[in-house]
């Protein structure tokens, strides 16, 4: 199958294309866990296939999928134990007080509140009832007058922690209409600019490392950041 990048009698990573849901109760609606069970049906193997890590459908990148029960919960305890390194790409609008910098590094330590009517999130004060701690770490990659990329590294896993994160330091993500402009001065893009590039783990069979990488399919990137001054 085309976006299935790994495979063994344990796992799989897939790419998963923006704008697809990784799981839903819609019917009709197509999703990744959908998809893969009907893959393996098709291959006469039990239709299991349980998610590790989630992506928000705008979002594109990496996804481990267990193939069995006893894998799952493996590497389920594994990233409940942070030790499933996850890292992305963001395509920026670089509009805070200090311009981003190429080679700039840093830490966003934020308390995040979910609210689950209205689907989002927000940056609250700390003590702040039913908050949730959000850390993440970000290298910038290269930079472009009003424009930046940068590669994010999660510490913790909130509701749409990079996205919240981002747009509340003002660096917003392009495209990004729940949390940022969507159209950003000079630049018309359409499609959420970030991508689950990295993911690394220990192999619930082998105990072997693994690790994964892609490139972002999103023209915002090619477009945006693959001629930016680095």
């Amino acid at each position: 199958m085309e976006f299935i990048v790994y495979e063994d009698s344990a796992l799989m990573i897939v790419h998963k294309p923006a704008g697809m849901a990784a799981q839903t109760s819609r019917i009709g609606q197509q999703d990744v866990v959908s998809i893969l069970k009907n893959y393996r049906a098709g291959r006469r193997e039990p239709p299991y296939a349980a998610l590790i890590n989630r992506l928000d459908q705008p979002v594109e990148g990496l996804l481990l999928v267990a193939k069995t029960k006893r894998a799952a919960a493996s590497l389920s305890s594994l990233l409940n134990a942070g030790g499933i390194e996850k890292c992305y790409r963001a395509a920026v609008y670089n509009c805070g007080d200090t311009p981003l910098l190429p080679g700039d590094r840093g830490t966003l330590f934020d308390y995040l509140l979910k609210d689950g009517r209205a689907n989002c999130s927000k940056v609250v004060s700390k003590g702040t009832a039913g908050a949730k701690e959000a850390v993440l770490s970000y290298e910038v990659l290269r930079t472009k007058e009003h424009f930046a990329e940068l590669f994010v590294r999660l510490q913790t896993g909130r509701h749409h922690q990079i996205r919240v994160q981002l747009a509340h330091a003002f660096w917003p993500i392009l495209g990004d209409l729940k949390y940022g402009d969507g159209q950003n001065p000079g630049c018309s893009v359409s499609q959420l600019a970030l991508c689950s590039v990295k993911i690394s783990f220990i192999h619930p069979d082998s105990r072997k490392k693994m690790e994964f990488e892609t490139e972002p399919k999103n023209p915002a990137f090619q477009l945006l950041c693959g001629g930016l001054t680095a």
